[in-house]
């Protein structure tokens, strides 16, 4: 893999004047595993790893931060977003226009890499990085111009638990000791945009990573549909199929109404706004079979068949 990213950056020449890579890391475990993945290719003293903090990043996740770079031996720059994000919020509304929570969280995200991360490298010759990880990216959990920008996604191939895998084994094998601190593989996953995803209280994505990176791996890899998952689901044979750990299921989504809700509502993202915000990623690194890139897609929007809805109906009746 590492071969690969720097294959990457000297066929294309995408580094101008030096090898040096800026990547905003927040504590969690894909910007951790970016940084360390980078740093074994252009080396530590080209890796500029920053850290853009608003209101409610939590001081665990910004000392994680901070312990990765001494770990890996980074640059680092502290650089905190809270002032230009509501000055942002400011402007609009003192014009009009009303600026919802959810907005307000796609404020930061684009504040991070449009202006902070992508002044940085262009002001020292570099490139910025995008960290997404394969099941953000198949349900467009993202910002576009946001957390969604950058000169390449290195891991965008991956899923979720192959992140992790990968965290381990460069601690490891590559490294030889605790690079990537364990703090940042035991956190929850946390995008930190709002109270609502306070680490310190357990609080996080609303992606399951240990359901949704199998559910949606069985949407990219075997092409399953809806209809196939709710067959599935009836016969009890769902988790065994997909490869999660048996009892998640249950666990996560009690009735089957709230099963279907979940299930359409990823479905949708991922046939819909998910496939417009791939058109506009970065290139993705491909280490798979079946990378986004190779995977012939349309801009059709999300189909139910008809065998689904009634299904579906059988299962909820009148609800």
């Amino acid at each position: 893999m590492f071969g690969k990213v720097r294959d990457y950056i000297e066929k294309h020449d995408m580094l101008a004047e030096n090898d040096k890579v800026v990547i905003g890391v927040s504590g969690g475990i894909d910007s951790a595993v970016a940084a360390a993945l980078y740093v074994q290719v252009v080396g530590a003293e080209n890796v500029y790893l920053v850290n853009m903090p608003s209101k409610f990043n939590s001081s665990t996740t910004k000392n994680l931060s901070e312990q990765l770079a001494k770990n890996l031996g980074c640059k680092y720059f502290v650089v905190p977003i809270q002032e230009s994000v509501d000055w942002t919020v400011k402007q609009l509304e003192e014009r009009g226009i009303e600026v919802s929570s959810f907005v307000k969280e796609n404020i930061q995200a684009r504040d991070r890499s449009s202006r902070i991360l992508a002044a940085i490298a262009a002001s020292i010759g570099g490139v910025f990085t995008c960290n997404a990880n394969k099941a953000e990216t198949t349900v467009g959990y993202a910002t576009l111009y946001g957390d969604e920008a950058g000169f390449l996604s290195a891991l965008a191939d991956l899923w979720k638990y192959q992140v992790y895998d990968l965290a381990r084994y460069m601690n490891e094998k590559i490294y030889g000791f605790e690079a990537i601190p364990q703090g940042i593989i035991d956190i929850v996953p946390s995008a930190e945009l709002s109270t609502a995803q306070n680490v310190d209280e357990g609080k996080g994505d609303p992606l399951k990573y240990p359901y949704h990176d199998y559910l949606f791996r069985a949407f990219v890899e075997e092409n399953l549909t809806p209809e196939d998952i709710l067959k599935l689901y009836v016969a009890g044979e769902l988790e065994e199929k997909i490869g999660c750990a048996k009892g998640l299921v249950k666990k996560y989504f009690p009735t089957a109404q709230e099963f279907i809700a979940d299930l359409e509502r990823w479905w949708k993202q991922f046939t819909g706004m998910g496939v417009a915000k791939r058109i506009q990623s970065p290139p993705i690194l491909a280490v798979t079979y079946c990378p986004y890139g190779a995977r012939q897609e349309s801009q059709n929007g999300p189909h139910f068949t008809k065998k689904y809805l009634a299904l579906k109906n059988k299962l909820l009746g009148d609800k």
